[in-house]
């Protein structure tokens, strides 16, 4: 199992007091919030519904 501090980023707001969480990788569009889709060469891909999006170029 993966670390979770790998897939989010902490940053700072101007102008605001605390922080707030940006997520590195993208979001599985039928699992939601939470499961994350693996970066391939050519492919992001969920490993928990088998979702596949395709890069371009």
């Amino acid at each position: 199992m993966a670390a979770i501090h790998k897939f989010y980023d902490m940053v700072e707001e101007k102008g605001k007091a605390g922080l707030k969480l940006h997520r590195k990788r993208k979001v599985c569009p039928r699992c939601g919030a939470g499961v994350f889709l693996a970066e391939h060469k050519d492919r992001y891909s969920c490993g928990k519904c088998g979702y596949t999006e395709f890069r371009k170029g």
